[in-house]
């Protein structure tokens, strides 16, 4: 090889990976989940989940959001003070042969509420979502799909998994001129987020902050300018919308962006 045609070589392999970096949003390669561990389950919210809605994430009606019956409330060790908020899991009832189906069936689930602890009760006699322990809430389909009615908490065993999502990133924009606050969904990869930015059409990228669940908020003027928004997982890869949002949004609306590959 010439020292013109390595010279020409060199610079394409820089570039590629000057784009496999975090600051171009192209961190390569999928989410490939956790390890099986041990925890506890129960359920709530009726047989077809409608005590489910709404919840500690801001994810409002799960119907309509996409998430259906297939969630649960984590645990104040799970729960992550909210940053575990559409995070998903495997879960499979386990070491109860007198309450557990048969073939220790798996579910998959996306976590939607929290569990607050009852310290009011024992941790092994009704405080089941007490700290330290690690327990899910499921909604009540979910739980017979693994286990009997009648048994009202088995053991189970769980696992984060990749999360599997039809569609892009949905960005629902609530708040008034001077705050913007974002309600972010249908995150597939890890689904958790760790790290929102937006853009404007006028402005450079900017850090939005947590308010709470999935809710990220931004007090700068953005009404009249088109947005980009730069999502960040809890496994560091990124994924950058461009242009989704047009100029003359309204407040209220919901827009798509590009998703993690999984």
């Amino acid at each position: 090889m010439g020292i013109s045609a390595a010279l020409v070589f060199t610079s394409i392999l820089s570039f590629f990976s000057a784009l496999s970096s975090p600051a171009y949003g192209r961190i390569p390669g999928v989410y490939t989940g956790g390890s099986w561990e041990s925890a506890h389950a129960t359920f709530y919210g009726g047989s077809d989940a409608s005590g489910t809605m709404g919840g500690a994430c801001g994810y409002g009606n799960l119907y309509s959001q996409g998430y259906g019956v297939k969630t649960a409330a984590l645990s104040t060790a799970l729960f992550n003070s909210g940053f575990s908020c559409g995070s998903c899991f495997e879960i499979k009832c386990a070491n109860e042969k007198q309450w557990c189906h048969p073939g220790s069936p798996s579910i998959f689930i996306t976590a939607t509420n929290f569990c607050p602890p009852n310290y009011a009760l024992p941790n092994d006699n009704g405080g089941w979502c007490n700290p330290p322990r690690t327990h899910f809430d499921l909604a009540m389909p979910m739980f017979l799909k693994i286990a009997e009615y009648r048994a009202g908490i088995v053991p189970v065993v769980y696992r984060r998994v990749p999360c599997r999502k039809d569609g892009g990133i949905r960005f629902t924009i609530n708040g008034f001129r001077y705050f913007n606050l974002v309600l972010i969904t249908n995150v597939a990869g890890a689904g958790d987020i760790v790290k929102v930015s937006v853009k404007g059409s006028g402005t450079g990228w900017m850090s939005m902050s947590r308010n709470w669940g999935q809710n990220w908020q931004s007090n700068t003027v953005l009404v009249g300018q088109s947005l980009s928004f730069r999502v960040t997982g809890s496994d560091r890869r990124t994924s950058t919308s461009w242009n989704i949002v047009p100029a003359n949004w309204q407040f209220g609306q919901t827009f798509v962006g590009k998703n993690f590959r999984v």
